[in-house]
């Protein structure tokens, strides 16, 4: 696991000294190792976390003639048979790596190798051959990469900090500050930069010496199915659920370092450990943490799965410092980010690092199994779909003329949305709300057709069902977008590595052939799911109504973070901006202060972007190197 860096220029040799200082930037992603090479326009950096191969996996590695080099950011879990394979056309090996099969497969397959490659990986490869450099990206976006093609050149980092250091322009995007201000976060291939882009999960970017650019896609998310495949029973699709998710967590704890697992409580998370208790010897090592606060404490769940496969299981009931934990946060992300659940991930991944170098997640089961309970409002939601268009447009004008403190509001606006889709939207960012805190040109269309043209890349063509847009929109777009950027960040700012056994495309593809209304049965999502391997959960977590990963952040808006909140959304700073209604900002805070309504979300994503606002403008003084044109 490490961080990456680099340029390829046009007109002028690379400087070390400025690869250097790109990869002074993530140092807290790879504190083990540093090295670097440049050739004459092209220059490449990493810091490394060595995990596999520790004594000679030190990057960058080149083939044989030292033609090709590679950096790289991640883990080949498939690299042993790739390696044999690679050995057995005639390739010679210098390490044990994974790394090293990289610049291999490269030499045997050019771009078309990247996808028989099965992990989480970003990585560059420099080609002296034919003067260019090759930047891939693994199938989910696990881990990031951040590209700026300029007119002197391309950059490239695997955090937006190291392109600062560069000299990239730092003009905001607007396009993708709206995103965030409707979504909570920035989606690929955006960034909060016009100049710079997130390379998209499953595709690569070939940048030649000349300035031209080629780009290719070797990896799609399936479609999720509506109806169960010929021959497809529920036995059979448990079956291989069990074997498929098996196999994906034992390839996952190959390791040099000492290595454990997340265990939250849930389902996922305790699934990964009951999995790993099978196939080690050694009690697998556990980490969890809880609050203080009531119903934000799962560490009894926890301490159940502990006990029954008897891991050497630590947890901690934290009350950390909120304001100096919000404040390192932003400097992490580079960019708004608006999931409040980066802070137990944060702290969670700073416990286990005291610990061990590796760990084991349950990410990724909400989105493939439906765990979520918004695809079960979904289901209850489309008996509005009878309403005639015309009574809706009625409805429509009803909600326009309450007050924004009707509490029924909102479910006037879902009925009165024209189509599924939009209602979706409308649950997770209310238009209603939104056109009275944003300013116009800040307020993102709230219709289809922006969302369908906007985020074209990750929806299905009209005719889609709509549970089928969301199981698809929330793995193409918010899995990639949020969950993963947290649990990267969050992880790597403790030199942590995380390992997603439900993100192994293999059982990606599975569960995607898995219909619908196997996984939302029972009034509970998952239940295809817990039907393959809840057998092996203790009893009391299968009756867990569902919980996310949170914090007591309205408590927090009320009690440690009040002063603070305030002092930013009311303060000139923000409001000069123009960017939110001063009016309706100070009724949000006033009316969560009273009790009235719990407003945290929405104040805690306009504090994230004032917060990151604050921190490029504490940037913009010179850079470390010439600012460059854009």
């Amino acid at each position: 696991m490490c961080g990456i860096a680099g340029q390829f220029l046009r007109e002028r040799n690379a400087d070390l000294s400025h690869i250097c200082a790109m990869c002074d930037e993530i140092r807290h992603r790879g504190p083990d190792h540093e090295g670097y090479h440049v050739e004459g326009r092209c220059g490449i950096g990493m810091r490394r976390l060595s995990i596999i191969d520790l004594g000679t996996g030190q990057q960058p590695i080149a083939n044989e003639d030292g033609t090709v080099r590679v950096v790289f950011n991640g883990e080949i879990y498939n690299y042993r048979e790739l390696r044999a394979d690679l050995i057995a056309h005639g390739h010679r090996f210098k390490t044990a790596s994974d790394t090293e099969v990289l610049v291999h497969l490269y030499e045997q397959e050019g771009a078309n190798g990247i996808q028989r490659l099965r992990g989480m990986f970003a990585y560059a490869i420099f080609d002296s051959r034919s003067r260019s450099i090759l930047l891939a990206r693994d199938r989910f976006g696990k881990k990031p990469l951040y590209f700026a093609i300029l007119p002197d050149g391309l950059y490239f980092a695997s955090e937006l900090k190291c392109l600062r250091a560069a000299g990239v322009p730092l003009d905001p995007d607007p396009e993708a500050l709206r995103l965030y201000l409707l979504l909570n976060y920035i989606p690929d291939p955006w960034s909060p930069y016009r100049a710079v882009r997130k390379l998209a999960p499953g595709t690569w970017l070939r940048y030649y010496a000349d300035g031209h650019t080629q780009q290719g896609r070797y990896w799609q998310l399936p479609v999720p199915v509506e109806e169960p495949a010929a021959g497809l029973t529920e036995d059979v699709a448990c079956r291989q659920l069990r074997e498929a998710f098996d196999e994906s967590v034992q390839v996952r704890m190959i390791s040099d370092v000492p290595l454990g697992a997340f265990l939250s409580g849930g389902i996922d998370s305790s699934s990964v450990v009951a999995s790993m208790a099978y196939v080690t010897q050694a009690p697998v090592k556990t980490f969890s943490i809880g609050f203080e606060e009531p119903g934000f404490n799962e560490l009894p769940l926890a301490a159940a799965v502990a006990r029954k496969y008897h891991t050497d299981h630590h947890e901690i009931l934290v009350r950390p410092d909120s304001v100096g934990l919000v404040s390192k946060l932003v400097r992490h992300f580079g960019e708004p980010f608006g999931d409040s659940s980066a802070i137990p991930t944060y702290l969670v991944s700073e416990f286990a690092a005291r610990h061990v170098k590796v760990v084991l997640t349950g990410d990724g089961g909400d989105e493939l199994f439906a765990g979520y309970d918004s695809f079960l409002a979904i289901q209850r939601r489309r008996k509005l779909d009878r309403i005639p268009f015309a009574a809706r447009s009625v409805i429509s004008d009803i909600a326009d003329a309450l007050p924004y403190s009707a509490y029924g509001k909102n479910y006037l606006r879902m009925i009165s949305r024209a189509t599924p889709l939009e209602r979706y939207f409308e649950n997770g960012s209310p238009h209603f709300l939104l056109s009275r805190l944003l300013a116009p040109e800040w307020m993102p269309p709230g219709d289809s057709g922006y969302l369908a043209r906007t985020l074209a890349h990750c929806l299905l063509p009209n005719g889609a069902d709509v549970l089928t847009q969301a199981l698809y929109f929330e793995t193409a777009a918010k899995l990639t977008g949020d969950m993963l950027v947290k649990v990267d960040r969050m992880s790597m700012a403790n030199s942590l590595e995380v390992r997603c056994p439900m993100l192994d495309h293999k059982l990606a593809e599975l569960a995607a052939r898995i219909p619908h209304r196997w996984k939302l049965r029972n009034g509970r999502g998952k239940d295809i799911l817990i039907q393959a391997l809840g057998h092996r959960l203790p009893p009391e977590l299968l009756h867990q109504p569902k919980r996310g990963f949170g914090v007591p952040l309205a408590i927090w808006f009320r009690g440690p973070l009040r002063n603070f909140l305030w002092d930013h959304l009311t303060g000139r700073s923000f409001l000069d901006r123009g960017i939110a209604s001063p009016d309706f900002v100070r009724h949000l805070l006033a009316e969560h202060d009273r009790g009235r309504r719990n407003n945290c979300h929405y104040l805690w994503n306009l504090l994230m972007l004032e917060l990151w606002y604050r921190d490029l403008e504490e940037h913009r003084n010179p850079p470390k190197v010439a600012r460059l044109s854009a």
